[in-house]
């Protein structure tokens, strides 16, 4: 077993030990736990470095029922987008671009206006 294999056991019996003292409290919630933990543990088995590495080779069994599917959907409800209200937040991006246009035609008229004033000669 290489260093990783062995890592990877180590985790799975630490998660097994906890679905152990889970489902020692003997209650509901325990026992949820103690199941989801289990499994947890058993897909980390599956996770050892030397199996993917067979995988990926293809010399893994295949012989394995694959996972059940969600039996539904896993997010909830999604929730309802915020109405938007009528003009939004602050000016129309179109006035103020029409305003800044404005500002500087006036801006460089006043400029050009005041160069004739006090011509460079």
């Amino acid at each position: 077993m290489s260093k990783g294999d062995l890592l990877v056991e180590r985790g799975a019996d630490r998660l097994q030990h906890l679905a152990d003292r889970a489902a020692a409290r003997g209650d509901g919630v325990g026992e949820w736990l103690s199941e989801e933990l289990r499994n947890d543990a058993a897909f980390l088995r599956k996770l050892k470095p030397s199996l993917i590495q067979a995988r990926a080779k293809g010399n893994a069994p295949t012989d394995q029922d694959p996972p059940p599917a969600p039996s539904g959907p896993q997010l909830g409800e999604r929730p309802k987008p915020k109405k938007k209200r009528k003009g939004g937040k602050g000016p129309s991006p179109m006035i103020v671009v029409g305003a800044a246009l404005v500002a500087g035609i006036v801006l460089a008229k006043v400029v050009d206006w005041r160069g004739h004033a006090h011509p460079r000669d």
